[in-house]
């Protein structure tokens, strides 16, 4: 069984999704108050260490995946977008926790505005170490969402072993290719990307170099556009039903519900690291 490290783990959709997947979560990484309340009564036996600055790679057992959506305030249009300069930027903290574990892979998740402001860094640093890199740009709706909550999804894969790694590579891509069973499970977040008309882009051998020149990886679509194809896909499975009705409810006498509404909003949607997680199963049992 693969096991993860989920540093941000907010609510813990990332663990909740990987799980689903047949992962262990076997450590998490928090620093707000609420959130870490969840986590400990969802998943009592499991650590939460709370500040990733001082988290360090020989606390933890050996680690097979490791998760983040790194604090997206940095790059959100929320916000003032100030990028690497502001203090809450903390790829650089999950980069070295990668160097230290030294994971098979790594899942990233951010706002749509790293695309513009960090992503080639991201990479680039992914890439150094020998990871090979794929990013995918996926809203709720492509798995039954309401609305459209797009993010961007980085999904990196070591390449530490060089040429046998690429061989293993070669014989898992014909071994897909001549089993129909294992193309369709390895298609599946490829038709949830193209059902919704999100970005996928494909980096190798990234240098430092802007992304946006020549033919843009993102561009700006129309809402109707945007939408297209992806709120009416019933091959997954819907998400589930609120435990309220609506926002409006948040008059109900709950002492935590800003903060509730807050991780909410800070959530990964779980069905997309599930579709996520079952393609790397199935390539790790071949």
């Amino acid at each position: 069984m693969l096991k993860v490290l989920d540093l941000f783990s907010g609510i813990g959709g990332f663990s909740l999704g990987l799980e689903r997947a047949g992962m262990k979560t076997v450590a998490f990484c928090e620093t707000e108050t609420y959130p870490i309340s969840i986590l400990k009564k969802h998943w009592p036996t499991i650590p939460v260490f709370e500040d990733v600055r001082k988290l360090k790679g020989d606390q933890l057992e050996q680690i097979d995946i490791i998760t983040g959506g790194f604090p997206c305030q940095p790059f959100s249009v929320a916000g003032k977008q100030k990028g690497k300069e502001d203090n809450r930027y903390l790829w650089p903290e999950m980069f070295r926790l990668i160097q230290e574990c030294r994971p098979s892979w790594v899942i990233g998740e951010n706002v749509t505005g790293l695309v513009r402001m960090a992503l080639d860094d991201v990479l680039f640093d992914l890439e150094s170490e020998g990871y090979a890199t794929r990013t995918f740009i996926i809203p709720a709706c492509a798995v039954g969402g309401k609305h459209r909550r797009e993010r961007l999804w980085i999904v990196a894969h070591s390449e530490h072993n060089g040429q046998l790694a690429a061989e293993k590579q070669r014989s898992k891509k014909q071994a897909i290719h001549n089993d129909p069973k294992r193309q369709d499970e390895a298609s599946e977040l490829e038709r949830v990307c193209l059902s919704s008309n999100v970005a996928n882009t494909n980096s190798e051998g990234r240098k430092r170099e802007s992304i946006t020149g020549g033919n843009e990886s993102v561009r700006k679509k129309s809402d109707d556009e945007q939408l297209a194809g992806c709120c009416g896909s019933q091959q997954f499975r819907p998400i589930n039903p609120p435990a309220e009705p609506s926002v409006r409810c948040r008059t109900d006498g709950l002492p935590d519900n800003v903060a509730r509404l807050k991780a909410l909003g800070n959530a990964v949607v779980p069905q997309i690291p599930e579709i996520i997680g079952r393609q790397i199963m199935a390539i790790e049992s071949l």
